[in-house]
């Protein structure tokens, strides 16, 4: 293991370090050798690669199957358009997705590329597990279109050339963020003037400028397209906006269609052409645009307030030091303005000819040459790669409050694409992958080693704007590939002391905070464990597990409510429609499994089970669907909550985390012992191991859940190791493992691993049973509000009702303490049972069904074996009952077992003065009598 090493020793050290070579990218036909992440010493398991682990029919098989043909048939230009964009590079007409990842979606579009990142994580995924080369080409198409976004964002821009009015043309893809600059004597303090332009918006922003002159958003003249009433407004001020005195048009510009305006000023009255005809006349003007002197600012396209940049092409624009004609003007509709009577602009005249660079002649005989600009200038740094500016990044490096619509968590999508790029290099050893990764964690080294730790410390405490995900993760996997000092250096730049401390001493300070903005933190800090050595790291990752697990859980796995913590051991007061949101069941996993490869504590694994068999797989729709991935954002645990599949606009985190869970339902089915001395059998899934270093296949068939058990069979060779069989938290009883045919020696039990060691042969069968009981978990805050489960499976009532319903479980209950009988089981339709005219079913079902996931449990008369003594089921203080009391003892070997327990609870509740010695009888006498099930 490696020594701990201070951050400001890693920070110098990084110093040293020199860059990554560049990397070459070979494209062939026949799938790549994947690439392999360097598995930790620290690891004392090893997982399985997608590609060594095949999904076999059962559970998974239709929803993974779902996800691959959706990644599979997903045009990914869609996701590359705000790359493109903001690069300004053509988008080839392809339509962003929208929501989250558009412009139009949430808090402006702050968080857009996030998607993208997990739609190349769930691409690489569903390659390494298929080899299907469709997804192989789809990530090089990506990879491809990120290089090029890179290299063009690493110059200035260039001009995007379209077709024009009359013959080439400029185009600003929204997006874009650029606009042309023009020199500063353009006006030349003109007092008569006419402002000429061809353009053809393709998009109806408001406020977006055709030009603008001015110092700032006192002094300045523009027209621009579109005012808030949606026409053409020109206006002049040397005021601010209180003061303006301006030409209002009366109608909306089309899109996509070509529009010619034209301003004059001559003396005190100003007009405002649209295609040729005079639209509004002001004849009251004091105002020219001598008034402005030499402006500073002197744009096409970009506004002197936080206005959209222009969207759109430009052709010609000509600037007169005289008010032309209405004919003049007229003459400009048919030809350029140098076949017109008008002719060129005397003060200004730019054709938009240019097909390269980023300068346009000025064909005015001024030689005012313009230039193409980004409003944000440019990356801080050539690895720079996003699918918007550097501001957000800025900003958030002084920013004190959390304010989503200017800051949205710039380095949690930053983690996405990162992480999507890995996930490609490690799917297809595509050394492009590698390159864009690393030269990403190089600008945000760059960025951020040259801030103070307390400035650190506080942009990752800010809520939303300060999130970033598992970033650490994935630059300490890079680190994996690249032992570059700086990149270790960069993953504890974003140590968040206060909470790291807090949970490495065990103390409990997550009342209040978001959810997941925190989970995928602790993953971060145990592969930071991996590489310094640091014991807080592991030691703070194991202790916030348990801070989580189960004291803020719901039944199904899942965590928080509206996206926050309460405090510790409230359940039933944070159900509400917006609990359990996705990405904290999925980022959960991902802890658990990180832990369980350190330490091989069962619970990691019982977690596993719960989560994925019930709130991941629950959280994916059983349907098909071209254009989004139908998986929740939240699941409302509310009476009667119908689960939505579409959720807010689209392309959300939870959307881009469910793509990723779909397509690696098995990675943790299977793990080996750092030595190769035993294999470990976490989950009971139709799936088929190859496991290349002992020559052989293990192969599980299997329905389970629908089945209670599982087969194992040997292929191959032979080889030693030990089989080692989770036996799940809740099988209490029955447990049993048969090698061809014989049983096995030991008593397994609940909670542990089973081992079985031998030298396997092929066609050696492993039989394992696993008997499920129905049974019950209760809220910690309300043990009257409970969730039905049997074995894995978390059972929901269907019902429209917004009330909650209330059930009894007792009135049947077996020796063994299994509730199920007091169910009925629904023909034909496994795992589904209904209970006083309710349907139970398994809440993986991703359906639209109203759903109970909590009822209220009301047992009111004492019931035995289905029969009623009549008596009042009395209860304690504390809410305990008199027959919770009694089947607290189950399991019961015989009947006889289970009288002398009624007995002995009788009679001490009547000592206690809870129960009449009559009624105490009357139970005893009804237990004796009645006949139950074993």
């Amino acid at each position: 293991m490696a020594p701990a090493l201070p951050r400001r020793t890693l920070l110098q050290a990084a110093l040293l370090a020199t860059a990554t070579p560049a990397m070459s990218h070979a494209v062939g036909d026949s799938r790549a050798v994947a690439a392999a992440l360097p598995a930790p010493a620290a690891w004392t398991l090893r997982p399985f690669d997608l590609k060594d682990v095949q999904v076999g029919q059962g559970l998974f098989t239709a929803k993974r199957q779902l996800m691959l043909d959706h990644g599979r048939g997903y045009d990914v230009n869609r996701l590359l358009q705000v790359f493109r964009a903001n690069a300004g590079l053509s988008t080839g007409g392809a339509v962003a997705p929208g929501g989250w990842e558009g412009l139009d979606g949430e808090a402006n579009g702050n968080l857009r590329g996030h998607y993208t990142g997990h739609f190349l994580s769930m691409l690489s995924q569903a390659y390494a597990s298929t080899g299907d080369q469709a997804y192989a080409d789809r990530i090089r198409t990506m990879l491809g279109a990120l290089t090029d976004v890179r290299a063009a964002l690493r110059k200035d821009p260039a001009v995007l050339s379209a077709t024009g009015r009359f013959g080439t043309a400029a185009a600003n893809v929204r997006g874009s963020y650029q606009y042309v600059g023009l020199p500063a004597t353009v006006l030349n303090g003109s007092a008569a003037i006419t402002l000429s332009a061809w353009v053809r918006p393709t998009h109806h922003a408001d406020w977006a400028r055709i030009f603008d002159f001015g110092d700032d958003n006192t002094r300045y003249m523009y027209l621009a397209a579109r005012n808030a009433g949606g026409v053409p407004r020109f206006a002049i001020t040397t005021a601010g906006p209180g003061a303006e005195q301006g030409l209002d048009g009366t109608a909306a510009l089309p899109l996509d269609q070509w529009s010619h305006l034209a301003v004059t000023i001559s003396g005190s009255t100003g007009s405002l052409y649209v295609n040729g005809t005079r639209v509004a006349q002001n004849a009251s003007m004091t105002l020219n645009p001598s008034s402005l002197g030499t402006p500073t600012n002197n744009w096409l396209g970009r506004s002197n307030f936080d206005d959209p940049v222009f969207a759109g092409v430009f052709d010609e624009f000509n600037v007169w030091s005289r008010a032309l004609t209405a004919a003049e003007i007229a003459s400009l509709q048919s030809s350029r303005a140098a076949a017109s009577t008008a002719g060129r602009g005397t003060l200004a005249s730019y054709a938009f000819d240019e097909t390269t660079g980023g300068v346009f002649a000025d064909a005015s005989g001024r030689g005012l040459t313009a230039t193409l600009r980004r409003t944000w200038g440019g990356p801080s740094h050539p690895g720079f790669l996003a699918a918007y500016p550097e501001t957000q990044f800025i900003d958030l490096e002084t920013r004190t409050t959390s304010d989503y619509t200017k800051v949205w968590a710039p380095y949690y999508t930053a983690h996405k694409i990162l992480r999507g790029l890995l996930d490609a290099y490690l799917a297809t050893d595509d050394a492009r992958a590698l390159d864009l990764a690393s030269g990403m964690c190089d600008w945000m080294y760059s960025r951020l080693s040259k801030l103070p730790d307390a400035t650190l410390q506080r942009m990752w405490g800010i809520f939303s704007s300060g999130e970033f995900g598992g970033i650490v993760e994935a630059i300490v996997d890079l680190y994996a590939f690249t032992g570059r000092a700086d990149h270790l250096a960069l993953a504890k730049l974003f140590d968040l002391d206060r909470l790291i401390d807090a949970c490495a001493s065990n103390t409990d300070t997550l009342d209040g905070l978001h959810a997941n903005q925190h989970i995928p933190i602790f993953t971060g800090l145990v592969r930071l464990y991996d590489a310094t050595g640091e014991t807080r790291y592991l030691t703070a990752a194991k202790n916030f597990w348990g801070m989580v697990v189960p004291h803020r859980m719901f039944g199904i796995g899942g965590t928080s409510s509206a996206e926050f913590w309460k405090a510790r051991g409230i359940v039933a007061g944070t159900i509400s429609d917006t609990s359990a949101e996705t990405c904290c069941a999925y980022n959960l996993l991902k802890l658990s499994r990180m832990l369980f490869l350190h330490e091989q504590d069962p619970k990691y694994m019982d977690y596993y089970e719960r989560a994925l068999y019930n709130q991941v797989l629950g959280s994916k729709q059983d349907k098909a669907d071209a254009e989004k991935p139908l998986v929740t954002y939240f699941i409302g645990l509310t009476p009667g909550h119908v689960r939505d599949y579409t959720p807010k606009q689209g392309t959300t985190c939870c959307e881009g985390t469910g793509m990723e869970s779909a397509t690696k339902y098995q990675d943790s089915v299977y793990f080996k012992k750092a030595d190769g001395s035993a294999l470990y059998v976490n989950l009971y899934s139709p799936t088929t191991l190859t496991w290349a270093e002992k020559g052989v296949t293990v192969t599980q068939t299997t329905d389970y859940p629908r089945e209670q058990g599982s087969t194992l069979t040997v292929g191959g060779g032979s080889a030693a190791f030990e089989l080692r069989l989770r036996v799940p938290s809740w099988a209490t009883s029955g447990f049993k493992v048969t090698v061809n045919g014989a049983a096995v020696s030991g008593t397994p039990a609940a909670g542990t691993y089973f081992a079985v060691s031998r030298t396997w042969q092929s066609g050696d069968t492993v039989r394992v049973t696993i008997p499920f009981r129905a049974r019950v978990e209760k809220t910690p805050d309300d043990p009257g509000l409970q969730t039905l489960f049997y074995g894995p499976v978390d059972l929901v009532a269907r019902n429209s009702s917004t009330s909650r319903l209330q059930f009894g479980l007792y009135r049947n209950a077996a020796l063994s303490g299994d509730l199920l009988p007091s169910l009925t089981p629904v023909s034909g339709k496994p795992l589904h049972y209904t209970l006083n005219g309710t349907e139970f079913a398994p809440f993986f079902e991703g359906t639209e069904d109203p759903t109970h996931a909590y009822f209220r449990r009301t047992e009111p008369k004492v019931v035995l074996g289905a029969t009623d003594s009549g008596v009042t089921n009395a209860a304690r203080s504390d809410g305990t009952t008199l027959l919770d009391e009694i089947w607290a003892g189950a399991p019961f070997a015989t009947k006889a077992a289970l009288v002398t327990r009624v007995r002995s609870t009788v009679n001490s509740w009547v000592a206690a003065g809870l129960l009449s010695q009559t009624d105490g009888q009357q139970v005893v006498t009804t237990a004796q009598n009645a006949s139950y099930v074993s």
